[in-house]
């Protein structure tokens, strides 16, 4: 599958947002390269104008999905790391905890399974303190989260031994994580060390290359080892999707190079998983 806004122009010269002016079009677009899932994207700035925020919306949504025979599995939340919770202070932590289960709530109306909290940028997790204000509310939801059968992943930029302990506070019935494999590149971190550790949580992959240090780049040419990662996925038998979260088009020609990217990703699932 795909990330929503990868088949639209950049809005505000942003590699991700929420492709406002052209959301409708991305069905028919991935429909016609033989995309069958989309990872849904949720910005704080006009949240509640989201389509999947409202009834009408979600009515909407559905009947695209119909129409072009499109699945919805997943949500990347970066509302959540441009204005966490968990860093906020005693005015804003109330309203942006009712935002974190209003998002849930829409996604558990709209059929979508997976929230992806990204743990990561302004919503890294900088001490102990942010960290046991997002589990110990997380806890609070325990009961929510179970009744819409909903899985939250959390993406971060731990590194591996640190994401284990983080991850092992938090049940596996509820709780896993979104592997971004350039994200992990651009860190340096070693993939087999990371999936050998955190691979059973392991639920969602965002397909990225990054440089190390670097940015997103043309799938294949920065630092990501994808044989590896592939290799290693199959070994702990991983069963989750995998979505296009891929460098951007520089001449617009979105269509074209998300098919390139799927080729190349097609091409490994074929080596390694068939």
């Amino acid at each position: 599958g795909f990330m929503q806004g990868r088949l639209s122009d950049l809005v505000l010269n942003q590699i991700q947002a929420f492709p406002k002016d052209n959301w409708e079009n991305e069905f028919p677009e991935a429909n016609s390269i033989g995309l069958k899932l989309m990872e849904w994207t949720l910005d704080y700035e006009d949240l509640n104008q989201n389509p999947l925020i409202n009834k009408a919306g979600r009515k909407k949504i559905q009947k695209l999905c119909e129409e072009f025979k499109i699945r919805i599995p997943s949500l990347t939340a970066d509302c959540f790391m441009q204005k966490p919770f968990w860093k906020s202070d005693s005015k804003e932590i109330i309203p942006l905890k009712q935002m974190f289960n209003k998002v849930l709530n829409a996604s558990y109306q709209l059929g979508i399974k997976i929230i992806v909290v990204p743990l990561v940028d302004n919503g890294r997790l900088e001490n102990s303190y942010q960290e046991n204000t997002l589990i110990q509310f997380l806890e609070e939801c325990f009961s929510n989260i179970n009744r819409m059968d909903l899985k939250i992943l959390f993406e971060s930029d731990y590194e591996p031994s640190k994401l284990k302990i983080f991850i092992d506070k938090l049940p596996n019935t509820y709780f896993g994580i979104n592997y971004d494999i350039g994200n992990s590149a651009a860190l340096g971190y070693d993939p087999e060390e990371e999936l050998n550790l955190i691979g059973s949580r392991v639920k969602n992959i965002h397909i990225k290359d990054r440089k190390f240090q670097g940015d997103t780049t043309v799938l294949g040419e920065g630092n990501a080892n994808f044989n590896l990662v592939f290799k290693k996925l199959k070994e702990i038998n991983f069963q989750g999707n995998f979505i296009l979260q891929t460098a951007r088009a520089k001449d617009n020609n979105h269509k074209k190079v998300l098919m390139e990217y799927k080729e190349f990703t097609m091409d490994l699932l074929s080596k390694y998983f068939v």
